[in-house]
């Protein structure tokens, strides 16, 4: 290597030393300086952190005695109310001291004004017993006795002059509705009972209609489930049954053999099935006809069916089907009259009594019956109330109600509307004026017009006037309880005074 290259890496190497001696230099004044920044901030940070700790002391002072200013100022002014209000405590509890000792003073001298009563009413109760020849004990009953009978007069004569304010505008409305609506009345009506007469061409026909051993009515029986009565009756022969569908099947079969002249076993049940099938399509029809004539839309098929059912089934010999249209009418005019819902009325009017079609197969009442089916098909609420309260069994919840529960008693009431039985019109006769006789007071009782209305001959001298009134109340009441009987019955009470003079 020449010299002078060594020279140089001589001084290269010197160098480096150097720079490396330098870079530790100033790397330890760095971390030196470092040190002393970190010391002085942390000696700021100090600082401050006092600084801001004095702060929030006075502060939270300042605070406090705010807070202890406000709480005395309170304290105070909750002091002079109480102060107040025990000054008017006792000033009111003086007043009330003052109060008791006047009430004192005054019980005092009631006490004393009592004592001298007592003293002046006995020496009245013994004048006036000395006077009447009456003890204490019975003037008091014979003025409480004279007090009760003049209450019970002046209120029966104020329930009469009430009821009659009220009945003077109510009646006139409402006769002219039930004139407008039966005048527009002519409806036909036809009467059924539970046997249904057959005519035959001979009394020859009898042994065939029974067949040997009886096995021809034996089968016609069977099949339709009606009894054939053969009697000594010339050519006739009688189908009983309560069912009247059944009853109606019968006497169209038995009409239908004897005009065809072949009976036996097989052409019985074949003609019976015929029969029964018309019948099933004469009641549907019948229960369109129905509907149609009164004019009611949108009802379900089962209850038309229903309502075509009615046809074969009577009430006190009414039949049930011309009973119901007759209702429908009546209720919509009266409906019309009266700007209700002609549609709700008539459809609560056509089946009011649609329980009693159902009577045959199933339990409970027509009331009862009639709700359950309307209610399965989703009839109107009104329409149900209609059915539920015709009898006053429930309340009625609308004015149509009302309203068919007056056209069904105008329909029934109807003079010849219904019939019944000997007997059981005799008995009702009876049971009425038996009923009416048993009230104190009554002198004699006359069940008159068919048994629609009692007059009712009142003793003069123990029913006055206001009791005759209260008397044909009771009646009434009580014929409603205890009686069974269709439409109304008017209870009249008549007391009559006599007085007589004689000139000579």
């Amino acid at each position: 290597m020449p010299d002078w290259l060594a020279i140089v890496a001589a001084l290269l190497g010197g160098g480096g030393a150097a720079g490396a001696a330098f870079y530790l230099a100033g790397r330890r004044v760095e971390r030196r300086m470092t040190d002393a920044a970190a010391r002085a901030a942390a000696a700021d940070s100090a600082r401050l952190l006092d600084d801001a700790r004095q702060r929030m002391v006075l502060a939270a002072k300042e605070e406090l005695m705010r807070a202890r200013e406000a709480w005395d100022g309170e304290v105070a002014r909750r002091r002079r109310d109480i102060e107040r209000r025990e000054d008017q405590i006792e000033q009111k509890v003086a007043g009330l001291e003052a109060e008791a000792r006047e009430l004192g003073r005054r019980e005092q001298a009631c006490q004393e004004r009592e004592r001298g009563l007592g003293l002046k009413e006995a020496e009245a109760r013994t004048r006036l017993e000395q006077v009447a020849g009456l003890t204490a004990q019975e003037a008091k009953q014979e003025l409480l006795r004279g007090l009760e009978d003049e209450a019970r007069s002046e209120a029966a004569a104020l329930g009469r002059e009430l009821k009659e304010q009220a009945k003077k505008g109510a009646d006139r409305e409402a006769k002219k509705i039930l004139a407008v609506a039966i005048q527009r009345i002519a409806a036909e009506h036809t009467a059924e009972s539970t046997v249904s007469a057959v005519a035959l061409p001979s009394d020859e026909m009898k042994g065939r209609i029974i067949g040997r051993e009886g096995r021809n009515i034996r089968a016609f029986e069977a099949a339709t489930g009606v009894d054939v009565i053969i009697d000594d009756t010339p050519d006739t022969v009688v189908v009983s049954c309560f069912d009247p569908v059944r009853r109606e099947v019968g006497r169209l079969a038995l009409e239908r053999l004897i005009a065809d002249g072949r009976i036996h076993p097989g052409r019985i049940e074949e003609i019976i099935a015929k029969c029964r099938a018309e019948i099933e399509a004469g009641i549907v029809e019948a229960g369109e006809q129905a509907v149609y004539e009164t004019g009611i839309k949108g009802m379900h098929p089962e209850l038309v069916k229903l309502v075509g059912r009615m046809r074969y089934r009577t009430s006190y010999g009414q039949n049930i089907l011309e009973h119901s249209k007759e209702v429908a009418w009546l209720a919509g005019i009266m409906a019309a009259e009266l700007k209700l819902d002609v549609q709700l009325a008539k459809r609560g009017a056509l089946l009011h009594d649609i329980g009693k079609v159902l009577t045959h197969e199933h339990d409970g009442t027509h009331v009862q019956l009639g709700v359950e089916v309307a209610t399965k098909y989703s009839e109107h609420a009104v329409v149900i109330n209609c059915i539920a309260a015709h009898h006053d069994d429930v309340e009625h919840e609308s004015p149509v109600s009302v309203i068919v529960q007056a056209a069904d008693a105008v329909s029934g009431a109807r003079p010849g509307a219904r019939r019944e039985a000997f007997e059981t019109y005799v008995k009702r006769l009876t049971q009425l004026e038996q009923l009416a006789g048993e009230f104190p007071g009554v002198e004699k009782v006359y069940a008159i017009q068919a048994g629609r209305e009692v007059r009712v001959v009142v003793t003069p001298t123990a029913v006055d006037d206001g009791k005759a009134s209260e008397l044909s109340d009771q009646i009434a009441r009580r014929i409603e309880r205890e009686l069974q009987y269709p439409g109304q019955i008017k209870v009249v009470v008549i007391r009559e005074t006599r007085a007589v003079g004689f000139a000579r």
